[in-house]
This record gives structure tokens, sequence and C-alpha cells, in this order.
């Protein structure tokens, strides 16, 4: 029988099916919580209470299937590269890595814990003294931390891979083959390929204000203390001055210097204002506090620091660090508000020569990354110079502004390690207390060895073009830290707690 009214706007529109029975599988409620697959707005604590209804809008339901496809691409490709899978503990110890540790009491030994692994770093490290000289995994790790737009609350994954008799060298090379062979897999946007650029930390803080620099953004920050020192303008006074010079930033009108004063002052960037000045075609310095620049400074940031005609100049006076943060808020914010982020490409850049160690809000030495790292220098570094100088051979992988890898080549040696921790202000008895399964392990020849974890949820979120990390993940928990599909976490009842040894009291 020939159709009469075929749909060409339909997947389905030319075919037409004839029921001679209809029979309901499934009934479903006459109202829905909200419309699936329009483009209406529906409240994100809705979408997720009803998660599996949510995941039948196309998008998403799309994106759940793109994290298929990655996962399995890692996989095949570490297989390719002579990577072993093997799957650590999930019940394990706790360790200081950086974040709260989920803790989970024990029924058999009253009074102790497990805790999630925020990462499967003291297995990996065994693993390799095992003689596994190529490990890898799509890991589950879990860390008590607060939420944000690129960061999943509670739990998360990574690419978690570690080598044997490697070089930070090595493990870049590995990166610059997977994540870029992954990448252009699933995009069409241009993707860098390897050797990606180094930054030192050093310099990342430096120029971009930040250690997770988005290299699309062409703005520089630049420190210009040294040209203004004899400054009369009283808020320069005594201070760390940094500079970022917009190219045809004259352009801009006076609401766009306030709008940016505005954004620098809030509660969130925090600066106590934002200097600047246009330097106008003719070459004239206009506005803002161009009556403080004299003809001298001028000619000194004309000379060194890139300003000429048509551009503008922001500055950001404060404590020094506290002025290199705030200028990384305004780069950022300036980039976005001018359009300046160049589109359609993933620029890639790996952060080296990170600090060993920083200080405390208590104002005691703590490691500034990973714990297991190892100190440049070695043991001799350790005993003979000032901690806060001592840099590691820690890495992070950058991609458009967001970290998406972290790693370094480890510490694999016991002297060492008691060492690196006593600066920490862990004795020796201390050490083999937490990471007694380590200590103990490299008394017996411990390979040198190396690795990175580059994060899955963020690749996938890059991938897909995702401004939120919720949006890839098929039921992720909301901003705050709660599953809403499942009603977790919750209370639960007095004999479940009983059997663990553990009692609450009552508010």
């Amino acid at each position: 029988m020939e159709r009469s009214n075929k749909n060409p706007n339909m997947k389905t529109g030319n075919i037409e099916v004839i029921a001679s029975k209809i029979e309901v599988l499934g009934k479903c409620k006459n109202v829905l919580p909200f419309e699936i697959n329009t483009n209406q707005e529906v409240r994100e604590d809705l979408r997720l209470e009803y998660r599996f209804l949510d995941l039948r809008n196309e998008k998403l339901h799309n994106n759940i299937l793109l994290r298929s496809k990655i996962l399995k691409t890692l996989r095949d490709r570490m297989d390719e590269l002579g990577f072993t899978e093997i799957q650590t503990p999930i019940l394990a110890n706790s360790s200081p890595e950086g974040a709260r540790d989920y803790l989970v009491p024990s029924r058999l030994n009253p009074g102790e814990f497990y805790a999630l692994p925020q990462a499967p770093q003291q297995f990996k490290q065994l693993l390799m003294v095992a003689g596994f000289n190529k490990y890898y995994q799509i890991a589950p790790c879990f860390r008590d931390e607060d939420p944000r737009a690129d960061r999943a609350p509670g739990e998360f994954y990574q690419l978690d891979f570690e080598m044997s008799f490697a070089t930070q060298e090595d493990v870049f090379k590995v990166m610059e083959d997977v994540v870029p062979y992954t990448f252009k897999k699933f995009t069409n946007w241009k993707v860098e390929e390897g050797p990606f650029v180094r930054i030192p930390y050093k310099e990342a803080i430096e120029k971009y204000g930040i250690d997770k620099p988005d290299l699309r953004n062409p703005l520089i920050i630049q420190d210009v203390t040294e040209v203004f020192k004899n400054s009369e303008f009283k808020a320069f006074e005594n201070k760390a001055i940094k500079a970022i010079v917009v190219p045809n930033g004259a352009e801009q009108g006076r609401k766009f210097f306030d709008k940016m004063t505005e954004f620098a002052t809030s509660d969130e960037v925090g600066a106590k204002g934002l200097a600047w000045a246009k330097c106008e075609n003719s070459g004239e310095l206009t506005g803002g506090i161009s009556k403080f620049i004299t003809e001298d400074m001028k000619k000194e940031l004309e000379k060194n620091y890139e300003l000429n005609n048509n551009s503008a100049v922001f500055f950001i006076a404060d404590e020094f660090e506290k002025a290199q943060k705030i200028a990384g808020l305004v780069r950022i914010e300036l980039g976005k508000r001018l359009d300046l982020i160049e589109k359609g490409v993933y620029k890639f850049c790996f952060i080296v020569d990170f600090p060993m160690y920083e200080l405390s809000d208590e104002g005691t030495i703590d490691f500034s990354h990973n714990p297991f790292s190892m100190p440049q220098g070695g043991l001799e570094a350790l005993q003979n110079k000032n901690p806060l100088e001592i840099l590691a051979y820690q890495y992070d992988l950058v991609c458009n502004g967001y970290e998406m890898a972290s790693g370094a080549v480890r510490n694999h040696s016991p002297e060492i390690m008691v060492k690196a921790f006593e600066i920490a202000g862990y004795s020796e008895e201390d050490v083999k207390n937490r990471f007694g399964a380590l200590y103990n392990a490299f008394q017996y020849g411990t390979p040198p060895h190396a690795g990175a974890a580059p994060g899955v949820d963020r690749m996938i979120m890059l991938i897909a073009d995702s401004q939120n990390i919720r949006e890839i993940i098929a039921f992720p928990k909301n901003k705050r830290a709660r599953d809403l599909l499942m009603n977790a976490p919750s209370k639960v009842t007095k004999q479940q707690l009983d059997d663990v040894h553990i009692s609450c009291s009552s508010d």
C-alpha cells in the first residue's frame, strides 16, 4: 500500500506501521516531570532526580555512548603500547594525597577503618616492585572534595599508568601518543600533536597566574614593578605590580573598563582595585591612571612590554603571590569578554618542575603535589637545600585551561622516602605505620619508575565540548555531593551502625 503522508523531516518518515493489535508493555504516567528532547530549560535538581528520563535526551544519551567509545579506545591504545591492565583494591588504607579520605568502618576489626583510594598510588608502585613493568587501569578514585563544574564530587576515573625504568620523557611520550590519538578519533577540532610545550611551574605562574594555563588565550602577564618603583600613584607603593597589555583594547568604551574593575574587586577575585590606561592611535595615554604614567614610564612600557598604539593595559598591585593570582583571573576574564580565545582547537602543554614543598596555612612545611615523587637532586637536595627551593620530578598535562593529568617520577629509595617525609613532619615510624607496604617493598630492589594519570571524565568533557562534567557521567551527584536519584547519602539503621561499631549522637 502506497503511503500518502511521508515525512522527510523524521528519520522514520518513510516507514508506516499498520497495527492490528496494541499491547502496553510499560505504562507511563500521564504527566512527565519535564519534557524530553526539547530546548526547554529544566532545573538540574529535577533532571538528576529523574536521571533515567534525562538520559533519554539525545545530547546526554550520545555523551554516554561517546564515553563508552572513548574508554574502549583508551584501553585498546594502551594494550597496543604493551601495557597490562591490572585492577587494584577499592578498600585500602588512608594516605595523605591532598584531599579528605572517604572512610569505611570495618565490622571484623572494631574501631578500624578502610579508606577508599584517592588514587592507586601505592598499589601501582608495588606492581613495579613486583615486575609488572607497564601497568594501567581505568581507575576509580575517591576524594572528599567540593564539587566544581569540572570536578565530580566523591568519585572520578583516571587512566592510571606506570612504567619501570622510565624517565619523565618516557611518560610524556606515552601521553603525547594516547591523548592526541583519542582526541582526533572523536572530534573535528584541530588537535595539537606532540611534543607538547613544556612550561616550568614558576614560569606558568609568572606569565599566566595559574598552573593550568589556557594557551588559546594570547594574553600574557608581565611584571612591571621596576617600571613604577618611583610612581606617585599611592596604590602602587610597596606592591608587586602586574600588567596585562591588550592589543586593540583602546577600542573599548569606559563601560568595559568599569565592568572589568567590578569583576576584579568582586569577592571571588579579591582585588582592591584594577588600574588601567589606554594608548590611543596617536600614541597618547588616556583614561584611568594615565596621568600617573610619566613619559619615561610610557617609553619603558612601549620598549619592553609591548604597549603600542590602540592597546590598553591593566595593572594589578598587591602582595606578590596575590597579585599573580588576581592577574591570572583577570587575564582569563579578559580573554572571555574580548572573545580572544582561539576556537576549534585543543592546545596542550606540560607544566614541569613543581616545587616539592610549600608552606601550609599554619606555616609548616607540607608536600605541594605528590608525596611519593622524586626530588630533583635526590637525597643530597633533601639534606642540603632549603625545602621551599627543592623542585620535584612532578608534572601536569594541561588542555585548554584544564588540568587533564598529573604524574611524577616516583621515589623508589627508602632513604629518600624517609627524609622527604621527615621534612614534612613525619617520623620514620610514621612512614612505617602509614606506608608500611611501600617502605617494606623498597627494601627488596625497586626499579626506578614513573607514571601519570589522565583524568577520563575531564577528557570526555573536553571532547564532548561540554561545560559541565555532570553532562558526561550517567549518574552524577549534584553540587552538594548528593545523589538525588538514589537519595544518597542517607541515614542508616541503628543495627547497621552497631554492626560496624559506630554510635551517632542524634541532633
